[in-house]
């Protein structure tokens, strides 16, 4: 889990998400609804053959959130004003830029690497250590990569859905690449101790407050809601937005 560059940029994803969603959902205009059912069935057999187990754990992670994570937020939201949000997020997202750049040189991304490179350097001079986002008004927007993004690039393969517990939505893939990811964000910070932590935490804290406005937008099984949204979005993100659309295949040539 990793805390995104902006509060517009989280907007952006959120509506971008929602819309993802949205066109999953429809189907050819020849099925019935009964091969749509089929359809369906097969996809989250082969996508999720854990579903028991993660919807266990979506269960223990909703719980926890509900009781505990959620109510902080709103209180974090409630006594915080605007601005200083939008800079604690700014911060946050300067924060894990280091972690991009090592990511886009893995993936070959040299230019990409060297705008990363400079946008970190700005916020963090010209911004107050990130706080006031000063690169984007310079055509430096923010860009997201993470390790398992960069074995996606290289081609491994994502492998089943799992809801980790406290992490969330994630994929065998992606699971396991919390590791190194982990481990290059503490060997870039210079902080030690509780610190450390405590930064962490109140990232996670102002990331859940930031998404307090979208939980209306979520409908139906709640579950599925958010597999399909994490598991798009993954994809999207993997692919640098190149997504294989499958028009042909569902309407035919004329």
């Amino acid at each position: 889990m990793y805390l995104v560059n902006s509060k517009m940029y989280k907007v952006m994803w959120s509506l971008l998400l929602l819309v993802l969603v949205s066109g999953c959902s429809t189907v050819s205009v020849n099925s019935s609804s009964e091969e749509q059912g089929d359809y369906y069935e097969e996809e989250d057999e082969n996508r999720d053959p854990w579903e028991s187990y993660n919807r266990s754990m979506y269960a223990f992670n909703d719980t926890l959130d509900h009781y505990f994570l959620k109510p902080v937020a709103e209180g974090y939201r409630y006594i915080t004003p605007e601005i200083v949000d939008d800079g604690v997020s700014n911060f946050f997202g300067n924060f894990t830029m280091p972690l991009v750049i090592v990511n886009d040189l893995l993936q070959v991304k040299f230019w990409q690497a060297g705008k990363d490179s400079l946008r970190f350097l700005v916020n963090s001079t010209l911004g107050i250590f990130g706080f006031f986002d000063v690169a984007s008004s310079m055509y430096l927007p923010p860009h997201r990569e993470d390790f398992g993004q960069t074995l996606g690039y290289w081609g491994v393969p994502s492998g089943p859905y799992v809801v980790l517990p406290f992490f969330g939505p994630s994929t065998v893939r992606d699971g396991l690449s919390l590791v190194p990811d982990f481990m290059v964000g503490f060997t870039i910070n210079l902080d030690t101790g509780v610190n450390r932590y405590a930064m962490f935490g109140l990232g996670i804290v102002d990331v859940r407050a930031d998404l307090l406005p979208f939980e209306k937008a979520v409908a139906g099984d709640k579950y599925v809601f958010l597999r399909e949204i994490y598991l798009q979005k993954r994809e999207y993100d993997v692919k640098d937005g190149v997504i294989e659309d499958d028009f042909e295949d569902d309407f035919g040539d004329d």
